[in-house]
């Protein structure tokens, strides 16, 4: 007999769900409306939030969230004395951390700094001089300070801060010192040229120094104030001959006032209208401010800050120093800086390792007077069978347009002299190529020229020629201390040294030559 559960007829789906709604709404029906009400609130307060916690997670991990500038961490951030063992929370400090991090990023991208967090510590190593601010009253003077192995003492470079009055008429300056006892305080008398050499000073304008206190009757009342700092210097000297031009003012006085970044005043004394337009580009880009004739100037100006006189180095060398080069300006920085003034265009020379095809182009600079190449044309010659491009110019003239001419060049070549100053236009890891004459020139070839090449960056190939390759053999007799011992020639002094071993002409030994110009195409191969 079969079971009555299987005999019942199969109801449709229609029938089914008529029937469960029907239960659905009788159900319902038996709960109160207060009960119902407060279950459909705490639903939706479920619902709001789950979408919250979501909402969150995605503000923090989203990458458009991540790159923004709107700051989360300040209410994700733990602080560093929360003990809290809750996972959330190390999850969300470690996120804040990244947030700042994207933040700044950003932030230094956009090159924005928020001045108020910078600390006093930090806007004191910035090179822009903060002027607004009150300086301290300081005077110091840097007096016959003499590096081992520098034959030159540096002249007397005193710097001020405080207040500082300049009366080009009176040739003083006065550095006005609260801590000044008054009547009989020295006086310092400076020559602001930036070689000390006894035989060339007594021709430099002097300047003097004085320190008085507020209110004395001997300090000139300002004429004209201002909120930059002042470099008073000479262009006396040597001044006129390009390697003292560069050595003697400029490398000095980029040394001395590059960091201002042109807000600086120049004084100059010894003036020379000539020497001041010839330079017009390289004082230009130094000072945002028309030079002041000191020699003539009647009025009195008054500075925060103040240099008499400029701070140098060695000859075309600048090297690190704690208090001559706090900033650690090198030789690259001023080449750098000497392409922009006068727009040079070539970084670097030609690789010819990538570019087999193109001949490098080789700088001669000839001479006129003494030290001349008297085989010139054969140089030209086998340069150019080797490889090179060569072009001849003697040097002087327009700067600007000489220094386009060696900017040009992948390679120079030179007899020693002032010309290879020119040196400093050279592309960086260019070549200079130095033919040092007879008579023992190892050091003034080394110093002046050899060392700074390679302060510059530049790959430096030295020639020392033959006493045979001179046309001293032909003046002087071969048991001369000349050829015997050109040191004791040197041991009488320049006047010696100039009338002989720096009046020979050379003549060339191709075959001892051509290895240093097969030396430099190798170092353009690099």
């Amino acid at each position: 007999m079969s079971s009555t559960a299987y005999a019942r007829v199969p109801k449709t789906s229609g029938e089914r769900k008529s029937r469960y709604d029907g239960k659905l709404v009788k159900n319902l029906s038996k709960i109160e409306p207060k009960k119902l009400g407060l279950g459909l609130v705490a639903g939706c307060c479920f619902v709001l939030l789950t979408y919250i916690s979501l909402a969150k997670l995605f503000t923090i991990y989203s990458p458009v969230f991540a790159s923004s500038t709107i700051t989360l961490s300040e209410t994700l951030i733990v602080p560093k004395n929360d003990t809290t063992s809750n996972p959330e929370s190390r999850v969300e400090t470690k996120v804040s951390s990244e947030e700042e991090e994207a933040i700044t990023d950003l932030a230094e991208r956009n090159d924005f700094v928020k001045m108020e967090e910078i600390s006093a510590n930090e806007l004191e190593k910035k090179d822009i001089p903060q002027l607004d601010e009150k300086l301290e009253n300081k005077l110091t003077c840097d007096e016959n300070s003499v590096d081992e192995g520098f034959p030159y003492a540096r002249p007397v470079v005193c710097e001020m801060t405080g207040e500082v009055r300049i009366s080009p008429k009176a040739s003083s300056v006065f550095f006005v010192d609260p801590k000044s006892p008054g009547d009989g305080q020295p006086e310092r008398r400076v020559r602001p040229y930036a070689r000390k050499d006894n035989f060339l000073l007594p021709g430099v304008h002097e300047v003097v120094l004085k320190t008085v206190p507020p209110g004395a009757a001997e300090a000139p009342v300002c004429a004209v104030n201002y909120n930059v700092p002042a470099v008073i210097f000479s262009v006396a000297g040597y001044t006129g001959n390009f390697f003292h031009d560069m050595a003697d003012v400029l490398i000095p006085l980029f040394l001395t006032s590059s960091h201002f970044k042109g807000e600086v005043q120049y004084f100059v004394t010894n003036y020379k209208p000539w020497w001041i337009q010839k330079y017009s580009p390289v004082l230009k880009k130094l000072s945002n401010y028309e030079v002041i004739n000191f020699d003539s100037d009647d009025r009195v100006h008054c500075f925060p800050h103040a240099f008499l006189g400029l701070i140098r180095d060695r000859d075309l060398i600048i090297y690190p120093h704690a208090t001559r080069n706090p900033r650690n300006y090198s030789m690259v920085d001023f080449t750098r800086f000497l392409r922009g003034a006068y727009g040079l265009p070539k970084d670097s020379p030609v690789a010819l390792g990538l570019q087999p095809a193109k001949k490098p182009r080789m700088l001669i600079i000839s001479r006129t007077g003494t030290r001349k190449l008297l085989n010139l044309n054969e140089v030209i010659a086998v340069s150019e069978e080797l490889g090179f491009e060569v072009v001849v110019s003697e040097a002087g003239g327009d700067v600007a347009q000489f220094a386009k001419l060696v900017n040009s060049a992948d390679a120079m070549l030179a007899v020693h002299g002032a010309g290879i100053t020119n040196q400093i236009f050279l592309p960086t890891q260019a070549v200079m190529i130095q033919i040092v004459p007879w008579g023992k020139m190892d050091w003034m070839a080394t110093n002046f020229y050899g060392q700074p090449a390679r302060d510059m960056k530049l790959r430096y190939v030295e020639y020392y020629i033959e006493k045979e390759e001179s046309t001293l053999i032909e003046k002087y007799p071969k048991d001369h201390l000349l050829f015997t011992n050109p040191l004791a020639v040197h041991g009488q002094g320049w006047t010696a040294i100039a009338d002989t071993i720096m009046k020979q002409d050379v003549k060339i030994n191709l075959w001892r030559f051509k290895p240093s110009l097969l030396e430099a195409l190798n170092l353009l191969q690099e």
